[in-house]
C-alpha cells in the first residue's frame, strides 16, 4: 500500500497505487496501516489494538506451520474448527499474493 503520511508522521491517506500524494510503500499487513483502515469503526486504541492483532494471528499462523514441518504436531491433532481456520487462512493468503494485494516479503526473507 502507498501511503501520505500527515505533519506528525501518521498516516493521512492509502492507496493500492503509487501516486503524486502517496510515494511511501508499506505492506498492507503493516499494523500502522491495519490501524488506519480500522479507525473509522473504532477508537484509535482500539485499531491499534485490532491491528496489532491481526499481525500476531499472521505470526501464529508461521509458528503452527514450521510446528507441522518439523513434525511437532500434525494437521489432524489439531481440532476441527482448527484445522477449517488454518485452511481458510491459507487459501485467502494464497489468493492475496496472487492478486498481489500483499507483499510477500516476509516469505521471501524468512522474517516473521
Amino acid at each position: 500500500m502507498y501511503i501520505k503520511r500527515d505533519d506528525d508522521g501518521r498516516i493521512e491517506l492509502v492507496s493500492r497505487e503509487e501516486t503524486p500524494e502517496c510515494q511511501e510503500y508499506l505492506s498492507a499487513e503493516n499494523p500502522e496501516v491495519l490501524s488506519f483502515l480500522m479507525e473509522a469503526e473504532s477508537s484509535p486504541g482500539a485499531a491499534h489494538f485490532q491491528a496489532s492483532d491481526l499481525a500476531f494471528v499472521r505470526v501464529l499462523e508461521d509458528v503452527i506451520e514450521v510446528l507441522m514441518d518439523k513434525g511437532l504436531i500434525s494437521f489432524t491433532e489439531l481440532p476441527e474448527p482448527a484445522q477449517q481456520k488454518v485452511m481458510e487462512r491459507q487459501s485467502l493468503r494464497r489468493r492475496l499474493n496472487g492478486l498481489s494485494l500483499v507483499g510477500n516479503e516476509d516469505e521471501e526473507s524468512g522474517i516473521i
